[in-house]
């Protein structure tokens, strides 16, 4: 019944409302004019530098802005159907604003995670890396299905998805991993991702059926731009070279493109073997590695600034943070916030935003 409908109407306009505020929109709207004015004056692209800073933070400013005001359309349009039909008695509208009101509040409910995004990298690009645990072939199977779930995460939401690194497992699935995921927000989202993932199942591995208990770790870090300043020695860095493995075609097998880069004071190891040539996987470790650097610092930082606070709390890096149990039952469950679902398909298939949601609003509480 159309008129059914109109409690949700309500409660969407109120929603609506209070995203207004938390996004602040009049301020970014203010801000976005600043911004327009000053790409608008004559000497703007002088300093070229200084010009893509301002470019980039009107198109971060810009896209929570424009997401909330589509939003806002659709539940205008959608409001004026409902209207339009009470008036005419018109019963063959009510699912057609149905699913138009449920778009509006799947919507609503991504454009909350955003809000909860407060950090100074959450905008950035993220750098995925997946490790089988011990286990042999269960935990290098378990470190592919965790690939491919990232990556229908990423597809859902519109990201982009570069290989820079994949080390086949001996029999089936993957030893490790490394991905570029590309887009406004992708650390932001993905850093609830970090830590061990648990995998209960019948391993279809096992002639005897039995169920079997299989790890992965999870790493995640933001593409560092090179406005952040992160001290590199190259002469601390061993730099070996070696052919690609795998698929890839005459050149990128025949020639030692792919590159390992060692930072021998910390012992990261960064490695890339997926571009056509060695000057880009060197160009691509470079970044990994200025990643991986930013993030040791910021490490020691939260370290030294929980002492300082009397934080008594277990650091909780290299920690089980999620179980993905198929049998005897079906339950994903995260251990920090205690989100759960039974519907394990999902989650394989990229559903991850409801145990992010939930990691992003015991952090902005500080319950985890």
């Amino acid at each position: 019944m159309l008129e059914d409908i109109k409690p949700r109407l309500g409660e969407l306009k109120e929603k609506l409302d209070q995203m207004e505020v938390s996004l602040e929109v009049p301020a970014k709207e203010e801000k976005i004019a600043e911004l327009e004015y000053k790409m608008g004056e004559p000497t703007f692209w002088d300093d070229a530098e200084e010009a893509q800073k301002i470019n980039q933070e009107l198109n971060d400013v810009k896209i929570s802005v424009d997401k909330f005001k589509s939003l806002k359309a659709k539940f205008e349009d959608a409001q004026t159907l409902w209207e339009m039909a009470m008036e005419d008695g018109d019963e063959s509208l009510e699912e057609e604003i149905k699913d138009a009101l449920d778009k509006v509040a799947d919507g609503l409910e991504n454009l909350q995670l955003e809000v909860l995004l407060s950090g100074p990298y959450d905008a950035n690009n993220a750098i995925l890396t997946l490790h089988a645990g011990a286990g042999g072939t269960e935990a290098q199977d378990w470190t592919q299905m965790l690939l491919r779930m990232y990556g229908r995460w990423a597809e859902r939401h519109g990201f982009t998805v570069e290989t820079a690194d994949l080390l086949p497992g001996d029999e089936a699935g993957v030893k490790s991993a490394t991905l570029f995921i590309k887009g406004h927000n992708a650390y932001g989202f993905l850093k609830s991702e970090k830590g061990i993932h648990r995998l209960v199942r019948i391993s279809p591995f096992d002639a005897n059926a039995r169920r079997h208990t299989s790890f992965a770790a999870c790493d995640i870090m933001p593409e560092i731009d090179d406005a952040v300043e992160v001290d590199i020695n190259m002469a601390d860095v061993r730099v070996d070279t070696y052919r690609a493995s795998g698929a890839g075609g005459q050149h990128i097998n025949k020639t030692s493109s792919a590159v390992r880069m060692t930072h021998e004071p910390t012992g990261i190891v960064v490695q890339c073997q997926n571009e056509r040539s060695q000057l880009q996987n060197r160009e691509q470790c470079l970044k990994m590695l200025r990643a991986k650097l930013f993030e040791l610092e910021q490490e020691k930082k939260e370290k030294e600034l929980a002492k300082l606070e009397g934080d008594q709390q277990k650091i909780e890096w290299g920690s089980q943070i999620r179980s993905y149990v198929f049998q005897p039952y079906t339950m994903v469950k995260d251990h920090r916030t205690n989100e759960e679902t039974g519907n394990v398909q999902a989650v394989m298939d990229g559903d991850l935003d409801p145990f992010i949601r939930a990691y992003l609003a015991a952090k902005a509480n500080h319950e985890i």
